[in-house]
């Protein structure tokens, strides 16, 4: 979307409603950004209990497997690129993300499960 305001959230997290099956548990895993703890937010996420919101540890982001697919994004694709506008830049974006889905990998983490979590111990308390 645009921008990242409570509003977009909201959108966009009706639209995944209107896309997963009732019954279903549905779990979120979201950065510790403040539009993600807005008021509005939490209302709606009180409205609706098969969500549960799970946020990342603040100094987590090696946590965050998406984060290595925006840093292969942007070196593969944006930087040094020429874009003559912002429909121009979502362009190229789309067609790389169509490229990448056309041969999906799915994220395997190559470290122990237990090396991991002994980490987690480290990082500050994320704030709620």
């Amino acid at each position: 979307m645009q921008r990242h305001t409570h509003q977009e959230l909201i959108r966009f997290l009706n639209a995944v409603e209107r896309e997963i099956p009732a019954g279903k548990l549905v779990h979120a895993i979201l950065g510790n950004y403040a539009t993600h703890k807005h008021p509005k937010v939490k209302a709606r996420l009180a409205r609706h209990p098969r969500w549960v919101f799970q946020f990342t540890p603040t100094s987590g982001s090696w946590l965050n497997a998406v984060e290595g697919f925006f840093s292969k994004l942007t070196r593969q694709r944006i930087r040094r690129g020429i874009f003559h506008s912002i429909a121009d830049l979502q362009a190229a974006i789309s067609r790389y993300l169509k490229r990448h889905n056309d041969a999906p990998k799915p994220f395997v983490w190559i470290k122990p499960a237990d090396t991991i979590l002994a980490r987690l111990s480290r990082l500050p308390v994320p704030s709620v």
